[in-house]
């Protein structure tokens, strides 16, 4: 047999080839600079399949946990692992040997992916047990793992990809705009360029409804929405704005799709179901628990030890409608607590789908909305263009309690107007105010419409956010993030830090900060005027119950003298 003249030396590369170069199972410590420098050239993957920590590149953090897996080009970053229970994975570093023509890539990602499937880490942690003790009788094994390894690992970033938008998202989208208007399946279809039987076919599949159902549902929530939040007017023209042309056909689809009168749904006792905590908090400040809330631990205290404040209101809102939700004198068990972040998309809709909601509140613009509407009408509020008070009065109203909020609003602002005296008596003029949350590595600071307490600094009590805020435009953005050492950047007549750093590098950073020379030249820190405030979930809320607790925490710093009623 005779080889041709290309063939005669080394062939080339059709496709690109991988090889394991170095691997290294987790300890306590980091990565040293010495090993950093030395992967320089080749790609890497950390597999974590154990315990919980940190990882640090040029300085951001990430959350390390099972199931995380962080992978990273060639240009290393420099990079740090601290962790806080045993950390359990792998570090793997492989070159690539690219194909003739490419220059050849291994498997990139710019965060960790976080919940990856159990395949994975068993695949890991089997190359790890077979790296340590290799077995001369399967010379092959090291390869063959790694093989696979990186195959699981290329189809879980393959289906992570956002796919593009279809005809269908299209089409639904154009629904949700337009469900007001006679559109019909055939105009659908026609749009899409496909028969109208494809499109049923296709969009039942899609969306789990009917083309004629899922108009229905938007319409009827649509309703539902107008009624609930007090802007619904009369039946037929109410009708009209939803696309019926009769108030009486919109009460017939409206009692089969609900099994109620519109005028018996609103006496109807609902199950509330709040997916923010600042809502569930407006809710107990009106002496109602929602079936579903989310709750810090700071809120589930005030829940567990209720004010007697609190049983009053309740007590008057049982006994003046007994058909909203349920009253903070029953029994507590009886309500349910929820971590919107503890799911995956199907567990979420099922821990709601258990309440039997008959009204979810939430902000506007969140993706779950949508995904929510077969199970009752979501009710969204405005994120950061509508501020708390409102955001109580639109909820009190609801629940048909806006009398109880509006009497809970004044007795506040009697609060803020006795305190603004003795301020005025102490302080004089306000001057400036900032308020830093110190969290991974990073410093927040915030306009009014975040909360963190500048709610009560910048509209009740009369501080202005100090001038690098103003310059920044902090309220188009609602807060600005940067480095723990540039709080001292960010000078004000009073400085608020609402928690201490948790992690031991943040609680260098800070105390670094804290011993500069730019940190001790403020006014602010000359004077005695820097506030360490360690209830940071407290701060969090952007809620009556959380305001009212803020200006309690705020006065006694600013007034130490005065006796908060």
């Amino acid at each position: 047999m005779l080889l041709s003249s290309a063939s005669a030396g080394l062939p080339q590369v059709q496709h690109s080839f991988y090889m394991p170069v170095r691997l290294r199972e987790l300890q306590q410590q980091g990565l040293d600079e010495k090993q950093q420098e030395e992967a320089a050239p080749l790609y890497r993957m950390l597999i974590i399949w154990g315990g919980e920590g940190a990882l640090y590149i040029h300085n951001y953090y990430h959350e390390l946990s099972r199931g995380s897996v962080w992978l990273s080009g060639p240009s290393l970053p420099e990079l740090q692992i601290e962790p806080r229970t045993e950390l359990r994975g792998l570090l793997l570093e492989y070159s690539c040997m690219p194909a003739a023509g490419e220059t050849g890539a291994g498997l990139e990602h710019p965060a960790p992916l976080q919940h990856c499937p159990a395949v994975i880490l068993r695949l890991a942690s089997e190359l790890a047990n077979v790296w340590k003790q290799r077995d001369p009788h399967s010379p092959f094994r090291v390869q063959q793992l790694f093989t696979e390894l990186l195959a699981e690992l290329h189809r879980e970033l393959a289906s992570r990809q956002k796919p593009a938008s279809s005809w269908l998202e299209q089409a639904e989208a154009y629904i949700e705009q337009h469900f007001s208007e006679d559109i019909t399946r055939e105009q659908m279809a026609s749009h899409a360029g496909v028969s109208p039987e494809h499109f049923s076919r296709m969009f039942r599949k899609h969306t789990g409804r009917t083309f004629n159902a899922h108009l229905t549902l938007l319409r009827i929530r649509s309703a539902q929405q107008s009624l609930l939040t007090g802007t619904a007017p009369d039946l037929g023209t109410l009708a009209q704005e939803v696309g019926y042309k009769e108030g009486v056909y919109l009460s017939r689809k409206f009692k089969e799709g609900i099994g109620l009168s519109p005028t018996a749904y609103l006496r109807k006792r609902k199950r509330l179901v709040s997916l923010n905590l600042n809502h569930t908090a407006s809710l107990m400040a009106l002496g109602i628990i929602p079936e579903l809330g989310v709750y810090t631990s700071w809120l589930e205290g005030v829940r567990g030890g209720l004010q007697p404040g609190l049983r009053q209101q309740s007590e008057r809102g049982k006994n003046s409608n007994s058909g909203i939700g349920e009253t903070l004198s029953q029994s507590q068990s009886q309500s349910g607590r929820f971590d919107p972040y503890g799911h995956t998309p199907l567990t979420f809709y099922e821990a709601i789908a258990a309440a039997k909601p008959d009204v979810i509140i939430n902000y506007s613009g969140a993706e779950e909305n949508r995904r929510l509407l077969p199970l009752a009408p979501v009710i969204e509020l405005p994120f950061q263009t509508m501020n708390w008070r409102d955001q109580f009065l639109l909820i009190a109203g609801i629940v048909d309690r806006r009398q109880q909020a509006e009497e809970w609003l004044v007795q506040y602002d009697e609060r803020i107007y006795t305190i603004n005296r003795q301020l005025d008596r102490e302080l004089g003029s306000r001057g400036t105010a900032i308020v830093w949350e110190i969290g991974p590595n990073t410093a927040y600071c915030f306009s009014s419409s975040f909360g963190r307490g500048c709610q009560i600094l910048y509209e009740d009590m009369g501080f202005r956010p100090p001038a690098p805020l103003v310059e920044q435009n902090i309220s188009a953005k609602g807060f600005i993030e940067t480095g723990i050492e540039m709080l001292a950047a960010y000078p004000a007549d009073h400085i608020f830090i609402t928690g201490p750093p948790t992690y031991p590098d943040d609680k260098k950073r800070m105390q670094s900060l804290f011993q500069s020379a730019s940190w001790r030249e403020l006014d602010a820190v000359r004077e005695n005027r820097v506030h360490m405030l360690k209830e940071t979930e407290l701060f969090c809320g952007y809620d009556p119950l959380s305001s009212q607790a803020q200006l309690r925490e705020l006065v006694s710093v600013l007034a130490p003298h005065h006796k908060f009623a």
